[in-house]
């Protein structure tokens, strides 16, 4: 194990003693001052550029032999990526969300994230293979994603107009924000692009300011887009109406995902940010059920024992990201319960696939096939091999591999909605009918993973200087 922990990278290792440091000094010192700036305070340290983060590990410490070359790794990446660029795509550079099999027609669904979560997987793609178009289709994205925010609105200026749309309607979700942030982010530090950065950070800063209930660990999820409103008691989600109660844990949830406030430290030097990152973080730890999961929030069902798999991954990958930082606090630990439980559930399917509903007692509900969540698993299955030196999820990320590679559409498929696009389908009933959509957030996903499995082959080549 020791000779294991020695090949982590030395400057992340410097960096996580650093910020041990700031949290034991932090800690003994009143934060009730940096708590009350405002968001217009936080923007006068005006970054001048957008720093590299210290990978948190060597990807060849986390390699899974399977069956498939690193050349066919990458060419699946390209055929994605230009699904991602060509297809899912709209011409604002908007994801469209949901393709409905019975209709040919695409469905908008949460476009925020799920176009955040596009800019990431082909930036990710484009650093492995080089392929410029992978990067221009990522910037058309990041553009449409920065002119959701509010200019000039007297209650809402800063924050981003991203609706949940489906059944929600025009809403805002914060986590529509938080769920793409990371891939803005990423895009940002790859171009050095300040606005981008800095758009997603006055996003958080009026999170920070109006939605964060710092006593609870907890965010508000639901705003509404023309007053700003936000809902503190009551829901647009049927589970949670059915009493006739609204309880906190149903319009509020610790919501660390996409880790957005970390990628805000990280950008501006802010204290402030950092100290969210790792509040939330305690809250995720100490609201962690005996599964590993959270089931008291949306889309889990607790009356249910009902969960949604890549929900509770989100939380999974935060809490590695503030173990980056810290390390003592059972960060590594929730983490890693987390992914037992979903490998538990992976193995009980036969072809590696992970469903949209899953139950405790790791049944499924066999009508909605989530690729997505089998990539981001993956992911984190994958950062706990390489830091604990553990074989435990092996049989896993090869499962995962093979999932994805196997679970392609064809690039001369009939249906050109559907060329060389990654599988997850979501069954619904709609309007006195199925609808059987195809969605493209398993490509991003899946982008997301293989451009780390490439990295981790030991023989790669790198392709981007």
């Amino acid at each position: 194990m020791q000779s294991h922990q020695n090949t982590v990278v030395h400057a992340l290792q410097a960096k996580r003693f650093a910020y041990s440091l700031f949290l034991a000094i932090s800690l003994s010192v009143s934060t009730t001052a940096c708590s009350q700036q405002s968001s217009e305070q936080m923007n006068r340290l005006a970054p001048t550029s957008v720093k590299p983060v210290s990978p948190a590990y060597d990807p060849k410490l986390a390699h899974v032999e399977t069956k498939y070359s690193q050349d066919e790794i990458r060419q699946a990446l390209l055929s994605g990526g230009a699904y991602i660029g060509n297809v899912v795509l709209d011409d604002l550079g908007r994801s469209q969300g949901d393709y409905d099999w019975v209709t040919g027609k695409w469905r908008q669904y949460e476009p925020a994230w799920h176009t955040g979560q596009a800019i990431f997987g082909l930036t990710e793609a484009y650093r492995v293979t080089g392929e410029q178009s992978l990067i221009d289709n990522a910037k058309r994205a990041a553009d449409w994603w920065i002119s959701l925010t509010y200019t000039d609105h007297p209650v809402l200026k800063g924050f981003l107009r991203a609706e949940h749309g489906d059944r929600v309607g025009d809403y805002i979700n914060f986590t529509t924000i938080s769920d793409g942030s990371n891939g803005v982010f990423e895009l940002a530090r790859e171009l050095n692009r300040l606005d981008y950065a800095q758009v997603a950070t006055d996003a958080g800063n009026w999170a920070i300011d109006n939605l964060y209930i710092k006593e609870e660990g907890l965010i508000y999820n639901i705003v509404d887009p023309e007053t700003g409103e936000i809902w503190k008691d009551k829901s647009p989600h049927g589970q949670h109406n059915e009493d006739g109660k609204i309880t906190l844990h149903e319009v509020a949830r610790p919501n660390n995902e996409g880790y957005l406030f970390r990628d805000m430290y990280e950008f501006t030097g802010d204290e402030r940010h950092l100290e969210v990152h790792l509040a939330l973080c305690d809250s995720l730890v100490e609201k962690q059920d005996e599964f590993g999961l959270w089931l008291d929030y949306e889309p889990n069902n607790p009356a249910l024992n009902r969960l949604h798999p890549r929900f509770n991954i989100w939380y999974a990958e935060s809490l590695l990201r503030c173990e980056d930082y810290v390390q003592g606090k059972g960060y590594m630990e929730a983490a890693m319960r987390t992914m037992q439980f979903m490998a538990k559930l992976q193995e009980i399917n036969r072809l590696g696939e992970l469903y949209y509903f899953q139950f405790t007692d790791v049944s499924n509900l066999e009508d909605s096939i989530t690729g997505s969540a089998v990539s981001f698993a993956a992911l984190q299955w994958m950062e706990l091999k390489a830091r604990t030196g553990t074989s435990e999820f092996d049989d896993n990320i090869k499962a995962a591999v093979q999932f994805v590679m196997e679970n392609r559409f064809p690039e001369d498929h009939a249906d050109e909605n559907l060329r060389g696009g990654f599988l997850e389908t979501r069954r619904k009933r709609r309007d006195g009918r199925f609808q059987i959509a195809v969605r493209g957030i398993a490509t991003s996903f899946g982008l997301r993973f293989l451009s780390q499995y490439y990295r981790s082959f030991p023989e790669q080549a790198n392709l981007q200087s």
